[in-house]
């Protein structure tokens, strides 16, 4: 231990404790520093030969006030070896009976003599300071001790150059035992308000000094440091009533000024643990490009009687640091983000405190915007990559998990709901999460948000609603509109850059009007334009869409005429939708009417659309020309949106737009046209995809129908809402069978069966019975066991009815799948062996039938029986170039030969392999991995075995899904990456 202040001097030691210091082994002691409650001495420990610092208690202290310190320094004894704290190597009592503990002595003295001698620390230096001081702190918490005095005078700086708490032990242990005048020990300077105010002392208290300490490393003096000549009293008044002064002004960096402010808090409640400080500082150290330091964490003892050993949190922050936190699904920005300097800044240090933070605002605002954008600068810290949910056009609540679930790629063939599985998906993993849009489904957001950040200790949510979720722990910031020039104020054009509005509107309008630029001659109606519309992003883009055929003058008279009625009567009106309203209404009336006409018809689209589907849908008067004029017109002008994808250019619509354009509709007297002509061609491409299935395009089938997703829901929702449609609707819901189990989604799928058998005399024919079987077929997939025998035996008796080859062999496959999840395997095999009967040429279903035939006969163990119906499978797949069935069966093919042929079962098994990682499914290249793995051990290689199943673990902790039963009768993919 180190000297506190007056190392340079060294007082006489009293004869009697030195001799008896030396008795008890401890030679040539000399003072080197005293305190209230005794004196340090350096000595040479004899027995060891080594220098250590002896602290002698010379206080005068009651018999039981010494017992509790024993009992304490015992307690302390546990945490000797961690890093960061200064260790107790023994403890004892003089001969005349004075307590003594015994330390290391460590000659670079304190942090308090480093400061004044040196100056304050650098930033990079504090933040090690406080990351391992954290780490010291925490640990001491979690044995129920309490420092109560930390401070830089008690932070040792050892000779490894490591920074060390000191002075636990003495009045500083919670409840450890008191001073026999009861007066106050601590430094008023270091100390949290609420002790000063006379509160007992807690773990929030130390957290105060801890930040305290850190301030004054970064600045050199305590945070409320005494004035010469101010009285305690005054100082005391000061701590409790006064927020500590800006370290921004500093030019501390804000994220760490925000660190400190927060452990610093004068309410205790609102402070971090230790560890939560620490993990803070952790990440402001990762995003400032320096390493990340560990903290020393005291583990929980091995129920196992295993060795205790402190646990580090070592490696990244908590929320990660590795090239592989790139990975997710941000969109690339195509135009360029205006500032939003004071948004990003401040959400990214709520971050760094709360695990949900909000973005509210009313629609239009940008609010979608400034989310990506804070995702994508906080993106490296997540190892797991950062995640846009679209929820814009889901209306549907009971959908939310299935959305969420998609966009992270995440099929669950496993017999648990859906919500569980992604949870669990979720749980080992750190994801940054992007909720978007959340209003309209918002209580199923905030449930769902809710369970997924108590189960998953890495996940970070990013939401953005037009209202907060309303759940605990959640950050609210609310997104204001960009700045704008105030019509009263002087215009200086050179002050007008920085407007955000402004600078928004000029970078529009210059891509639109190249060479456009603010002037003398333009800049009042520029400032004019973006005060008119409150600096709302969406409409200013609007209106610098149209440059192109006004000048800014003209725009903002036009303005002016169509803001008369919110200028008069609507100042004083909350409702967010009127100056919203009114700028799409501007921009309405500047369309041509041919492009009013085309705006209100394409706005029956939900969610993104193709060009062939607009041309069919709204282009019956149009000729392909004039379709493609309008459309280019309309994108040009912000309303229409143009999206690339892997297949070809789409579009879409701005939900604000689209919801306008549904009332231009319904005025225009074209909805019922416009929605029949919309389900029209959703149901053409459902049964389009159907047929093609079994083929080469089946994976551009896959990814063109989940572009279509929303279309489809849209379309569903219709089916229902209208009786009129539901033949179609059921023919719909059947021919999406295939999709719905390739991609995973078998909840939606069920989802959907069971909303159209709510509506009442539809016909129980074939259409029928192929939706309710092949819903049910979803059911048991999902291992919902009642559900499916319910639709099963509702499609029994209409299949039967309806004396249709193909109504009877679904009906049967169903019967056969409910049978197999039930492991009635002999009646299975029968359902399946007449289903194959009744089956007519169709070689969709009839490969349906050949894997659930395949997967009961296995199990029954008639391995010849089944190795047939794989057979019939790759009769059927090879010569079409399918790939998803035949990888299915060439992998099935390969567990089934290969005790028997080994070198055909690796052969076939290694086609299914590249087969599987042709489409990224890594569950199938798993399994595939894991059989060549069990050949190679059959076969005594036991290198090749170990390599191939510890790349099939890897894959597995990669988030390859996991599957219920080793043989299954539906196929299975999952995006998961290889």
């Amino acid at each position: 231990m180190a000297a506190d202040d007056p190392f340079a001097t060294q007082r006489d030691v009293t004869p009697s404790v030195t001799s008896e210091l030396a008795a008890v082994g401890f030679s040539d002691a000399t003072e080197i520093g005293r305190g209230g409650f005794g004196v340090v001495y350096r000595c040479t420990e004899s027995a060891l030969d080594r220098t250590v610092a002896v602290k002698v208690l010379t206080a005068g202290l009651d018999e039981e006030n010494r017992t509790r310190f024993v009992r304490e320094q015992r307690a302390m004894g546990r945490l000797t070896g961690h890093p960061n704290i200064v260790n107790v190597l023994r403890v004892g009592t003089t001969a005349s009976g004075l307590p003594y503990l015994v330390m290391p002595y460590h000659a670079q003295h304190s942090l308090d003599v480093r400061i004044r001698d040196h100056g304050p620390l650098p930033s990079d230096q504090a933040l090690q300071l406080g990351v391992k001081l954290a780490g010291a702190v925490e640990s001491a918490h979690r044995l129920g001790i309490l420092h109560r005095d930390i401070k830089p005078a008690n932070v040792i700086l050892t000779d490894y150059g490591e920074p060390a708490l000191s002075d636990f032990g003495i009045a500083h242990i919670a409840d450890g035992f008191e001073t026999a005048t009861g007066t106050f020990t601590a430094t008023p300077a270091f100390t949290a308000p609420e002790i000063l105010s006379g509160g007992p002392p807690s773990v929030a208290s130390d957290v105060y000094g801890l930040g305290a300490t850190v301030f004054c490393a970064l600045t050199g003096h305590a945070a409320f440091e005494r004035h010469t000549g101010e009285q305690v009293v005054a100082q005391f008044v000061r701590i409790t009533s006064e927020p500590i002064p800006d370290l921004r002004e500093l030019d501390i960096p804000a994220d760490l000024a925000a660190a400190i402010e927060h452990a610093m808090s004068a309410d205790p409640d609102a402070r971090p643990t230790a560890a939560e400080l620490g993990d803070v500082l952790r990440e402001i150290q990762f995003r400032h490009g320096l390493p990340s330091d560990e903290m020393a964490l005291q583990s929980v003892a091995d129920p196992r009687g295993g060795d205790r050993r402190p646990s580090t949190s070592g490696g990244p922050p908590r929320t990660g640091s590795s090239t592989r936190g790139r990975k997710g699904n941000l969109p690339a920005e195509l135009t360029s983000f205006v500032n939003r300097r004071n948004e990003l800044t401040e959400a990214k240090e709520m971050l760094t405190t709360s695990r949900l933070v909000t973005l509210t605002g009313i629609g239009g605002v940008g609010k979608t915007r400034l989310s990506l954008r804070i995702a994508t600068s906080v993106q490296r810290a997540f190892v797991d990559g950062a995640w846009l949910v679209e929820l814009a056009d889901l209306r549907d609540e009971s959908l939310v998990v299935d959305v969420v679930a998609a966009a992270l790629g995440l099929k669950s063939f496993a017999r648990q709901p859906l919500q569980t599985a992604l949870a669990e998906f979720l749980e080992p993993r750190q994801v940054l999460l992007v909720l978007d849009n959340c209003e309209q489904v918002i209580a199923a957001v905030a449930n769902l948000t809710e369970a997924l950040l108590k189960y998953c200790p890495g996940l970070r949510v990013i939401a953005t609603s037009r209202e907060a979720l309303g759940i605990s722990g959640e950050a609210t910031l609310r997104v204001p509109p960009l700045n704008a020039p105030a019509p009263d104020r002087q215009l200086d054009l050179g002050a007008l850059p920085s407007y955000d509005a402004v600078t928004l509107f000029t970078e529009r309008a210059a891509a639109v009007l190249p060479g456009f630029a603010v002037s003398e001659d333009n800049m009042a109606a520029v400032a004019g334009i973006c005060h008119r519309l409150d600096g709302l992003p969406l409409p200013i883009e609007l209106a610098a869409g149209r440059l192109a055929a006004l000048s800014p003058e003209q725009i903002l008279q036009r303005l002016t005429d169509r803001f008369t009625l919110l200028t008069r009567g609507g100042r004083t009106a909350p409702t967010r939708q009127q100056t919203l309203r009114l700028s799409v209404d501007w921009s309405h009336e500047l369309c041509t009417p041919e492009e009013q006409q085309l705006w209100a018809r394409l706005s029956v689209f939900a969610g993104s659309f193709e060009l062939a589907a607009v041309e069919y849908v709204c282009g019956a008067d149009l000729t392909p020309g004039a379709m493609l004029d309008l459309i280019a017109s309309l994108v040009e002008k912000s309303i229409l949106i143009h999206e690339e994808s892997a297949t070809a250019g789409r579009y879409g619509l701005l939900d604000t737009i689209r919801v306008y354009g549904l009332e231009k509709l319904e005025e225009s007297g074209e909805s019922a046209l416009m929605r029949r002509r919309h389900l029209d061609w959703f149901e053409r491409l459902a049964l389009r995809a159907e047929a093609d299935w079994i083929g080469p395009r089946q994976l551009d089938w896959i990814a063109r129908l989940k572009l279509d997703q929303q279309n489809f829901r849209e379309a569903l929702d219709t089916y229902v809402a209208e009786p009129g449609d539901m033949v179609v609707g059921l023919r719909v819901t059947a021919a999406l069978f295939n999709f719905w189990l390739a991609s995973g989604q078998l909840s939606e799928g069920a989802h959907w069966t069971e909303r159209l058998l709510t509506v009442e005399g539809v016909p129980r024919g074939t259409a029928w019975v192929r939706a309710v079987a092949l819903g049910a077929v979803l059911t048991g997939f999902r291992g919902d066991i009642g559900t499916c025998a319910e639709w099963v035996g509702r499609a029994r008796a209409p299949a039967a009815d309806s004396g249709n080859p193909h109504a009877v062999a679904t009906a049967l496959y169903a019967a056969g799948v409910l049978e197999l999840s039930s492991n009635d395997l002999t009646t299975a095999a029968t359902s399946f062996e007449n289903a194959l009967e009744a089956c007519p040429a169709d070689d969709l279903l009839r490969l349906l039938i050949l894997i659930g035939a395949e997967g009961t006969l296995g199990l029954l163990g008639q391995t010849a029986v089944s190795a047939d119906c794989l057979e019939q499978v790759l009769d059927i797949t090879e010569h079409r170039g399918e790939l998803m069935f035949r990888a299915w069966a060439l992998r099935t093919l390969g567990w089934t030969v290969w005790s028997t042929d080994p070198q055909r079962a690796i052969a076939v098994t290694e086609e299914a392999l590249h087969m599987y990682r042709s489409f990224d499914d890594g569950y199938g290249s798993t399994l595939c991995l894991e059989c060549l793995a069990w050949i190679a051990a059959a076969d005594r290689n036991y290198t090749r075995s170990a390599v191939l199943l510890g790349c099939a673990q890897a894959m597995r902790q990669t988030g390859a899904c996991r599957s219920s039963q080793s043989r299954s009768c539906a196929p299975s993919t999952t995006s998961a990456s290889d």
